[in-house]
C-alpha cells in the first residue's frame, strides 16, 4: 500500500507564502496525474490545482489562479504547491492525490495523502 505524505503546512499571516510538498512514503516507480485539494470546516473537499503526468498541463481553481503554483519533480516523485499572497479564506486542510505506479508494468492507482493544515490569519 502506498502512502502519500504531505508537509509544509502551518500558520501564516495574510499575504504570506507557504510551500506544500507531497511524496510517497516508500519507493514507487512513477507518479502520473496529481492534484491538490483542500477542505475547510463545513465545506466539501474542492480541487485546487491539477498537474497532468509529466507536467505538460496544469489547471487551477479560479479562487487561486495567479497565487498558487503546482509543480513536480518526477525524479524524486514529489509534488509541490507553492502558495503566495495567502488569504484567510485559504485556510483549510490541504490534501494531495496522485496516480501512482508502484512498479514498472503495473497499473496506476490513486492515493490520497493524510492532509496538512494551512491556517491564514488576517
Amino acid at each position: 500500500q502506498v502512502q502519500l505524505v504531505e508537509s509544509g503546512g502551518g500558520l501564516v499571516q495574510a499575504g504570506g507564502s507557504l510551500r506544500l510538498s507531497c511524496a510517497p512514503s516508500g519507493i514507487v516507480f512513477s507518479m502520473g496525474d496529481l492534484d491538490w485539494y483542500r477542505q475547510a470546516p463545513g465545506n466539501q473537499r474542492e480541487l485546487v490545482a491539477h498537474s497532468s503526468a509529466g507536467g505538460a498541463s496544469t489547471n487551477y481553481a479560479d479562487s487561486v489562479k495567479g497565487r498558487f503554483t503546482i509543480s513536480r519533480d518526477d525524479a524524486k516523485n514529489t509534488a509541490y504547491l507553492q502558495m503566495d499572497n495567502l488569504k484567510p479564506e485559504d485556510t483549510a486542510v490541504y490534501y494531495c492525490y496522485a496516480k501512482v505506479k508502484r512498479e514498472i508494468g503495473q497499473f496506476e492507482y490513486g492515493y490520497w495523502g493524510q492532509g496538512t493544515q494551512v491556517t491564514v490569519s488576517a
